[in-house]
């Protein structure tokens, strides 16, 4: 067991390297300069989030959709894993972190568009999308759906239900004490009821969950930087000099450290919002748009919010408060940021931790769900949830070491066969945003025809 531990950590690491860094933020700088830097519409996309779009096809808002994406996407790598890259690359990791995000914006975009452009309307009424249908829709290749599908339901298993919940334990445990057993069947319990009520019920959590977790962790990280802002300058200069000249925590050559703070940075951009991994897009089909551009642009605040904006506070905190240079590094790193808040800061830490594993748990749950759906039809999916409940509960009180390289494996993998379909399809992608953003036609729908039906409303 420890040998083939020792293997899929060599795999992880091997997948998780330079070739796949460079393949996503290859494709996310490609989309950008084909869709002319549509991160310049981000405004307008934030607007359209929280405006219904009341009587078209979908079963769940855009906003309810971007909630339950970004329920998916916001974890603990937004916390530890952000001080996991500091710790490796130093104050330059943020700002890779940050140029990741910014980039990422177009890819994510990319993905929503195709999502809805290809997504299907099952007997039931309920709507299936995401890259296995663009894959299998769009450029006719059975193979690589079924391949995406079959990632997307295994790493579901790892990165979203097995290592969340044991992060969720972990930190209730020794911030409260409680036994890891008894802590179990609580997470066991409340996501079984989420869970177990299907798409509408983790939409209604997630309109709840994800506001009052982003204002609450924003809050506090604001918090501590107004405590510091007369170094605030000086941490900003910092985190820019040493994203290209090299000072990581743990000393090391010039060279070796530019590298790692581009490395650490990057992996970690691209690990948190999940552009380009493909998970998004299987929440962003099922939203009630009339367009596919419309969503697309929903989908693209979900890398703003994750990366551009929670990332890169988590990031100043560790710099502005300077235990960046403590020798932490990980959940220990941040527990000494939030140790600025006073009195409170280890349960404001505790508090936001469970929220965003278990807001991750529920929302993967539905990508899961809609990857068994693909490949074995909706008569699975009950099964399916059966099993990742039973992975929730083991992962609150097992160790997760070979776990968290499995999932590692599994979602690196997922990448690979959205990213030829992001690639290979992006032609489509610029088509609809030229038919309906660059034209004028934002708030247009497509009839049975295909023909633009510009005034909705009348």
């Amino acid at each position: 067991m420890e040998q083939f531990s020792a293997v899929v950590k060599q795999i992880s690491d091997f997948l998780w390297g330079w070739p796949l860094l460079i393949m996503l933020l290859g494709t996310h700088l490609y989309l950008t300069c084909r869709l002319r830097f549509i991160q310049l519409y981000t405004p307008k996309a934030v607007k359209l989030s929280v405006t219904p779009d009341i009587g078209s096809e979908g079963e769940i808002s855009q906003f309810s959709a971007l909630a339950t994406a970004l329920a998916a996407t916001i974890g603990t790598g937004n916390i530890v894993g952000v001080a996991t890259a500091v710790a490796l690359g130093g104050p330059g990791a943020v700002f890779w972190i940050w140029i990741t995000g910014v980039l990422g914006i177009a890819t994510k975009y990319s993905e929503g568009v195709l999502a809805v452009k290809y997504r299907v309307k099952n007997e039931d009424g309920s709507f299936s999308g995401g890259p296995m249908y663009a894959l299998e829709y769009g450029l006719k290749n059975k193979p690589l759906a079924v391949l995406f599908a079959v990632f997307t339901a295994v790493a579901a298993l790892g990165i979203g239900s097995s290592i969340q919940a044991n992060s969720l334990t972990a930190s209730v445990h020794e911030t409260f004490h409680f036994p890891k057993t008894h802590v179990a069947v609580v997470v066991f319990v409340l996501a079984a009821a989420v869970i177990l009520g299907g798409l509408k019920s983790i939409a209604r959590v997630c309109d709840a969950l994800v506001p009052f977790m982003a204002v609450f962790y924003v809050s506090g990280c604001l918090y501590i930087l107004i405590r510091g802002y007369h170094t605030l300058p000086e941490t900003l200069v910092t985190i820019f000099k040493t994203a290209f000249t090299g000072q990581a925590a743990t000393g090391g050559f010039i060279g070796s450290t530019i590298m790692m703070a581009a490395r650490s940075g990057v992996a970690r951009g691209l690990f948190s919002n999940e552009s380009g991994l493909g998970s998004a897009p299987i929440a962003a089909a099922a939203a009630q748009t009339r367009n596919p551009v419309r969503q697309g642009l929903v989908s693209s605040t979900g890398t703003f919010w994750d990366t551009v904006v929670i990332c890169a506070l988590t990031g100043l905190v560790l710099v502005n408060t300077g235990v960046w240079e403590s020798g932490a590094a990980g959940v220990e790193m941040s527990k000494r940021a939030f140790e600025h808040i006073p009195y409170v800061g280890g349960i404001f830490l505790c508090v936001a931790l469970v929220t965003f594993t278990f807001s991750t748990i529920i929302g993967w749950s539905y990508y899961a769900e809609k990857a068994t759906e693909y490949l074995f039809g909706r008569e699975a999916v009950f099964f399916y949830r059966l099993i990742y409940l039973a992975t929730v509960y083991l992962g609150c009180v097992l160790s997760m070491d070979l776990v968290w390289n499995l999932g590692d494996v599994f979602n690196g993998l997922m990448a690979l066969p959205n990213l030829v379909a992001l690639l290979f399809l992006s032609g489509v992608v610029v088509s609809e945003t030229k038919k309906y953003l660059w034209s004028g036609n934002l708030d247009a729908e497509v009839d049975d025809q295909g023909l633009l039906i510009k005034n909705k409303e009348n």
